[in-house]
């Protein structure tokens, strides 16, 4: 007669067995998987495009031919998976801003016909304070006093930082001021890239104060 030990080896095999049978994967039949998890998710990321239909075959249990790692969307042209926007249009900020479009050379010309969007209210003031003391105090300082300001971080790179209530700097536009911030001008860098075109006119709105500094 047959131990209870040994029915319990007996059924432990045949249900290891079960589930190993159960999760190979057929035609029709993905199988059983353990943690499935992200691994067959047909998802397209818009700024990954893979294009190697072989790519990942090593890792891939699907049927539809193509690699685990192969991202392209078949459906789109030249397997895009970011669609092109509609001919003749162009994209919009959240509050409708167009993109900024002047050249670098343009700083006169942005100073005559650039106006700030933004209204100048106390909450856009408190904003473009923060904008500007995370981006603009290591060198203008945060009193706007340039290389005379004490808290300016100022050094040989820094000297001859103008402060923004003296001589022409203190009649500087808002079209100029923005325009400087968003192409760089002489040893101050571009900030275009770093700092979206709402929250400059937001640093503008508040630069605008330290001008009015005695």
């Amino acid at each position: 007669m047959m131990n209870t030990n040994k029915i319990f080896q007996i059924l432990f095999f045949g249900l290891v067995t079960v589930v190993f049978v159960a999760c190979k994967p057929g035609k029709d039949d993905p199988g059983t998987e353990y943690a499935p998890n992200m691994y067959h998710a047909i998802s397209y990321e818009p700024l990954i495009q893979i294009t190697n239909k072989d790519a990942g075959n090593w890792v891939s249990s699907d049927d539809d031919g193509y690699g685990e790692y192969f991202s392209s969307n078949p459906n789109n042209p030249f397997g895009m998976n970011m669609r092109r926007p509609a001919e003749n249009t162009v994209p919009r900020g959240e509050n409708g801003m167009l993109p900024y479009r002047l050249p670098k050379d343009s700083v006169e010309l942005a100073a005559r016909i650039m106006k700030n969007p933004l209204p100048n209210n106390d909450k856009i003031l408190e904003e473009g304070k923060v904008l500007y003391t995370k981006y603009c105090t290591h060198c203008h300082g945060v009193n706007g006093g340039g290389s005379m300001d004490e808290t300016a971080k100022v050094g040989a790179v820094y000297q001859g930082v103008p402060s923004y209530a003296a001589g022409a700097t203190s009649q500087l536009s808002e079209g100029h001021i923005f325009h400087v911030i968003t192409h760089g001008i002489r040893r101050m860098g571009a900030h275009g890239s770093q700092v979206q075109q709402e929250d400059r006119w937001k640093i503008v709105r508040y630069v605008q104060t330290l001008q009015k500094q005695d």
